[in-house]
């Protein structure tokens, strides 16, 4: 579902690992895209699929193909600071 120049995030609005993401995204001027897997029934089963069946979430999705389930803040920051160099 990502472009090949966009970030999709993948979340729902209790999740705080989620909300942790986004102001990763914020804080260090990272433009993305964010899906409600709770709104959108097909964004659910990829996530679903890219988690063997479960729904984890933050799953984050890069132009370059690679996926981020559930990352700490440093090692997202690590994947924005490599996406950049």
């Amino acid at each position: 579902m990502a472009t090949e120049t966009s970030i999709v995030m993948y979340g729902t609005p209790w999740c705080g690992d989620c909300r942790r993401a986004r102001k990763v995204f914020e804080q260090t001027q990272t433009p993305f895209d964010y899906v409600d897997i709770e709104q959108d029934d097909e964004a659910r089963a990829y996530v679903e699929q890219v988690n063997n069946g479960n729904q984890s979430v933050p799953t984050i999705i890069f132009p370059d193909g690679s996926v981020l389930v559930e990352p700490s803040s440093a090692a997202l920051i690590a994947k924005i600071e490599v996406m950049r160099a």
